[in-house]
């Protein structure tokens, strides 16, 4: 396609990927479920299989989102950063930010062991909010601590003075496990503000389990034999990195549609524009009205439309609701379909940003999915089908990291030749601005 170059859409169904299970016939969900639209994209352009970093390697949304964008794991800034930014919690950039919950622990052998996970605490809102209150400061080693309430039983700990992020996690996630010690991480370029920050980090922990165990409201549920939320739980700590601009680093002016928090703290770190929608009652409504936004908007170059309705899903350990939940939102790609089959000015890719199994004890997975790209530039293959085995038989191969944005770079007719440099930095794309040429004067020792 000659001319202006087209538009980029990216539709990314968060945790689409999945495995095989006797209920569906030994298929996925995705294979199970009625796509019509789904399989219409994958028709129209090329299919392949995609994951963010390596094969088997089982990634969290926000840093498959994070490498998904072509950025470097090393320059990551942790899920307590994003979760901050997107919930607005005030933070400096120095200080430490980690993800924080209530839960609830038995004591075995003089130590904590999670009895019951942070989404399994059965608590309204008053109470919780009363716990969160009755430790959200303290002080140790010189260190600060406050614990700022995002949701029912979600907060950030904010974490200031002489601190690093290079420590462990207390939270094993897994019931019938013990809470882990905060320890240094081994190698990390800040040793002593490590060690010292996993001590008083280790404090706060044993100062949050005493204040919580002695709590009016857990001593009545003590009581009533009730479970109590009576440990401090913290995971994924962070610190802001500064990091270079989407547009500086693809040439495309970006938009990130979603509706949670944290993909909104990514949008402003990365510098996306953010529109935060909200979830309603019908999935496939919610993405067409997404895609609509996208579709509509004449100023920008790149779209991220984002749906975690796939993933939710399989977090309730079902596959047949999972399978129920794809089909709702491939009804919510007709208009996009639509608008692919009339216009020359538009770019698709359709992927998801990990596997996440809907029967397992892993959280997310490491097995590559589906992604399909459609557009007037892109090589059509014979795959009609999109799922996780026919997307293996399409002409787009296997991708990687920052292979997918590469290759949409390229089929926007946006992409450098390697080697070719314009300005003082190479670039991945044809830059739209550098400075000209100018007559230079021999004898002018200053345009040396």
């Amino acid at each position: 396609m000659a001319g202006a170059s087209p538009k980029i859409i990216v539709v990314l169904l968060d945790g689409l990927g999945d495995r095989s299970y006797r209920i569906l016939n030994h298929r996925t969900p995705l294979q199970a479920a009625h796509t019509p639209n789904l399989d219409c994209l994958a028709a129209m352009g090329g299919s392949g299989l995609f994951h963010a970093s390596t094969i088997g390697e089982c990634l969290p949304s926000e840093m498959a989102h994070y490498l998904l964008f072509g950025y470097d794991p090393k320059q990551f800034p942790g899920r307590g950063l994003l979760e901050a930014a997107g919930f607005d919690v005030p933070f400096d950039d120095q200080d430490v930010l980690a993800l924080a919950h209530l839960c609830s622990v038995n004591i075995e052998e003089n130590a904590p062991v999670l009895a019951l996970p942070r989404k399994e605490i059965p608590w309204g809102e008053k109470s919780l909010e009363t716990l969160y209150r009755s430790v959200e400061s303290f002080e140790a080693h010189g260190i600060r601590f406050g614990l700022h309430r995002t949701g029912l039983n979600d907060a950030i700990l904010v974490i200031s003075g002489d601190v690093s992020p290079h420590v462990s996690d207390s939270d094993p996630i897994k019931a019938g496990c013990a809470m882990a010690r905060v320890m240094p991480m081994l190698g990390n370029p800040e040793p002593a503000h490590a060690k010292k920050t996993a001590a008083a980090l280790n404090a706060y922990l044993t100062h949050c389990h005493q204040v919580l165990t002695a709590h009016p409201i857990n001593r009545h549920q003590v009581e009533k034999r009730l479970p109590t939320a009576n440990f401090l739980a913290t995971q994924r700590a962070g610190r802001r990195i500064l990091q270079v601009p989407f547009e500086e680093r693809w040439g495309l002016k970006g938009m990130l549609i979603a509706s949670g928090a944290v993909y909104g703290g990514l949008a402003g770190e990365l510098g996306l524009e953010f529109m935060k929608v909200t979830d309603g009652a019908d999935a496939g409504d919610d993405l067409r009205d997404r895609i609509e936004i996208a579709l509509d908007n004449t100023s920008g170059d790149f779209f991220h439309v984002h749906t975690k309705r796939p993933d939710q899903a399989a977090h309730k350990g079902d596959p047949v609701l999972k399978r129920d939940v794809i089909t709702a939102l491939d009804r919510g790609l007709d208009n996009l379909v639509a608008a692919l089959e009339t216009r020359d000015d538009l770019l698709v890719a359709v992927t998801a940003d990990h596997s996440t199994p809907s029967d397992s004890t892993l959280i997310h997975s490491g097995e590559p999915f589906p992604v399909t790209l459609a557009g007037s530039n892109v090589r059509r293959d014979n795959v009609t089908v999109f799922d996780e085995i026919h997307g293996a038989q399409g002409c787009v191969g296997a991708l990687r990291g920052d292979e997918l944005m590469r290759l949409l770079v390229n089929y926007a007719d946006r992409a450098m030749l390697k080697g070719h440099r314009l300005g003082h930095e190479e670039k991945v794309y044809f830059p739209s601005r550098y400075e000209p040429f100018k007559w230079a004067d021999p004898s002018d020792s200053n345009s040396l």
